[in-house]
């Protein structure tokens, strides 16, 4: 969805996916966050404490880069996937605050 709002960000580059593809894509950036994330967040621990947890959108616009870098037929630039990084962290915001159940007074 992120291709398709922001572009690849390179001229003369067009997606040649389906649905398949961007499934795929899905899959692989589940993959690439559940086993890259956890080191490149250690390895930039500094730059996160530094700039108060800033840094994290650009790891976040890394790994997006990094999936979209293996999967076949999308390319985005770096610049579009740190946009994209900013969206997905805004969306797991929302959604992690109205998931959270918050306690009952008990009387």
């Amino acid at each position: 969805m992120a291709v398709r709002l922001f572009g690849t960000g390179y001229d003369n580059i067009h997606v040649s996916v389906g649905i398949v593809g961007f499934l795929f894509a899905g899959l692989i950036f589940s993959l690439v966050n559940a086993v890259l994330k956890p080191f490149i967040v250690i390895l930039s621990l500094p730059a996160i404490l530094v700039t108060l947890g800033l840094f994290m959108l650009i790891v976040n616009g890394l790994m997006v880069w990094i999936s979209f870098w293996i999967v076949p037929g999308i390319s985005m630039s770096f610049l579009n996937s740190i946009l994209t990084g900013i969206i997905l962290s805004l969306v797991n915001y929302i959604v992690s605050v109205t998931l959270v159940s918050k306690p009952s007074k008990a009387q």
